[in-house]
Order: C-alpha cells, then structure tokens, then sequence
C-alpha cells in the first residue's frame, strides 16, 4: 500500500502524492561536453527516465548545462557538489536541485548551514524548482557524525530530518529526501526510519556504488523490493557501474523493478552478499578518467578467486566520493585523473598508475585473506 505523502511536482512530473513512481538517471558524460550530455539526457529521456541529472561543479559547468537544456526534451535536474551557491545560476534551467547536506561545510565556512538552507530554499523558489535533500553514507556532515559515535545510520537520519525541519521552517515544502548506502540493509533500514519519522515526505531509493552488473542489479533490488513492497519509495535512481553508451540501462532495469513489485515478482539469493563484495560508483559526470569503468571490471575479474572471502573492495570514480566511501572498504581505489589511489581502509598504500595498480591490489588482498586465516 502506497503512503499517503505530500505531492511534489518536478517539471513535467510528480513525485508522490500517490503518482506512480517516477525512475530516474543520472549522465556520465562530462558536463562541459555540451553535444555528448545533451545527447545522452534524451537517450535516458527516451528509455524513460521520469528526471535526468546532471552535476555542476564550476561556472564553465552552469554555462554548458544552460545549452544542454535547450537541446533536450529531458526533465532536467542538477546535482550540486561542494560549490552550493551554484544553485543560484543554474536553476533556471532545471526543474530540480539535488544537494548534499554533507558537502554544504566546504564553501563558505563561518556562515551557519540554515543560512545556506535558506538560500537554497529561496532560489529554488524563485525558479519553480523542487528540492532533493541528498544524504550519503560516506559523506555524512563530521557535525552530525560526532553527535552519533558508533551509528552512521543514525547521523545519516538525524541529518535529513534536520534539514527538512530547515526547510520547512522556511515555508519551503516542495523537496523529497533520498538516503543512500552501498549496503541494501542499510538503505532499508534508514529510508525505514525516516518513512517513520517523517511519513509526509516522498523518498528518492537508490543504492549507492551498487556496482557492476549482474551483482549491482541484485545488490538494488534487495533494497528496493523490501522498501516498495512496504509502499517506500516515491522515486527511484538504479546506480550501475557501465560505460557511458549503456547508460540507458539504469532505466531500463529500475522500469523492469517497478514491474516486477507491482506483480509480486521477488529475486532470493540466500547466498548473496556473504563472500567478496565489490562495491563502485556509477559512472557519472564526476569520474575523472573514463577508464575507471574498465579498471572495475579488471577488480572483478582479478578477484574472482577471493569471492568465498568477507572482503569488500570498493572502486571510486571521483574526488567526491572516493576520499570518504574508499575509508569503509577493507580496500579501495579511488581513482584520479592520471592514477589510483591505494588504500587499506583510511591508510594510502601509494599512487599508481593505472596500468599497474592491479599486481598491488592483489598482493594486497592475497595478505588480508592470509591474515585472517592465520587469526
């Protein structure tokens, strides 16, 4: 049974307020690419995405997005990274503003974050644009995470029910809430408590770094399943590890959910999740080298020998996330431009490039798997 939430209407579309549930995606290409992102967002468009993201990150993004806009049919929504008071130039070429309540820190830092809120509120207004209040398990605002040791799905509640009370307090009401983790319980777990807390509020379902297919599919449909099944989730984004022209896909496969939930149809792989997890970012217009998506890939196939082992490997595409989501893993590669970050959790184990970071990664994960046998 479907909640009774709130309706917001995006552009063309609305999400909530008992509307059918609205599949969205995100480019990959890079945003200044005017002719390969415009022609991505109608693909998406095209194959169904209700929303079509694109991030920004810099004025030279803004301009590029604005003849983006002209050349698409796409319902077109912007992901605000570090740089908040982008919000103010390009809203008026989208319908949406996605933000990330653990990036609002980094600009800006002596001015309070309800100040920042409300400016984002009152650009959002001005423009006709809804909001998306975007919280990450791995990037968490360090204020929130200090008041909840020991409990990230805590601070990660506690952050979005902030921000919806700062909204709120500033008669802003057109906003829906995402909750993301790469780990499905996890996303089942929180978008169930807030749906508790805060029942009025439609929610954006994804899997954060679901990864490659076939285990990204599974990975987001463990989550998604339970949560629909239990009428949450308003809107839904499927996050897949696949090279720019496969994109498409993201749709294609959150429609096949929807499908799938409405006729009572569930996967069981009892099995899953219980050996190797190899966790990545989607490909997006954030990855800094294109050959992120191959190095996944090649991490899948060196690997296959371990997937009897509880180890997780995490593949990072950018510098938004790969710092922080790279820390959880028990090995991680965040990749640059040029070369691949290293590390043993939060310890850097070195830069290398991408052609040899693998033989290190091995070595790595062959000396874990020999510790913990020897414990």
């Amino acid at each position: 049974m479907k909640r009774a939430t709130r309706a917001v209407r995006v552009g063309r579309v609305t999400i909530g307020g008992g509307a059918p549930v609205v599949v969205q995606s995100m480019c990959a290409t890079r945003t200044q690419d005017v002719e390969a992102t415009a022609r991505q967002a109608q693909a998406l468009h095209e194959a169904g995405a209700g929303v079509v993201r694109i991030a920004v990150d810099s004025d030279r993004d803004v301009a590029a997005l604005a003849e983006v806009a002209k050349r698409t049919e796409a319902n077109l929504s912007v992901d605000l990274q570090e740089n908040y008071r982008l919000a103010a130039t390009v809203a008026p070429h989208v319908r949406k503003i996605r933000y990330n309540p653990g990036h609002l820190h980094h600009h800006e830092t002596t001015k309070p974050i309800p100040e920042k809120v409300k400016f984002l509120a009152d650009v959002a207004a001005r423009h006709d644009c809804a909001i998306r209040v975007g919280v990450n398990c791995g990037s968490v605002a360090p204020a929130t995470l200090e008041k909840h040791p020991g409990d990230q799905l805590g601070a990660m509640v506690r952050s979005a029910l902030d921000h919806c009370e700062m909204l709120d307090r500033h008669g802003f009401t057109r906003y829906v809430v995402s909750l993301k983790d790469s780990e499905p319980a996890k996303v089942v777990e929180a978008n169930r408590r807030f749906a508790a807390e805060r029942p009025d509020v439609p929610l954006h379902l994804g899997v954060t770094e679901a990864g490659l297919p076939p285990d990204g599919v599974i990975k987001t449909r463990l989550a998604f399943e339970k949560l629909l099944a239990e009428g949450i989730g308003e809107t839904i984004r499927v996050s897949l590890t696949v090279p720019n022209d496969r994109k498409p896909e993201e749709v294609t496969v959150g429609r096949k959910i929807l499908d799938d939930v409405a006729h009572r149809r569930f996967i069981s792989v009892p099995e899953f999740g219980k050996g190797l997890n190899i966790i990545s970012c989607p490909s997006c217009s954030r990855v800094e080298n294109e050959a992120f998506v191959e190095l996944a890939e090649k991490v899948k196939e060196l690997t296959t020998y371990a997937r009897k082992h509880k180890v997780t490997i995490a593949v990072m595409g950018c510098r938004v996330n790969g710092p922080g989501e790279t820390d959880d893993a028990d090995l991680g590669l965040w990749c640059g431009p040029t070369t691949v970050n290293l590390k043993r959790k939060s310890e850097k184990l070195g830069s290398f490039p991408y052609g040899e970071v693998l033989p290190r990664l091995k070595q790595e994960l062959d000396g874990l798997i020999a510790e913990r046998a020897a414990g």
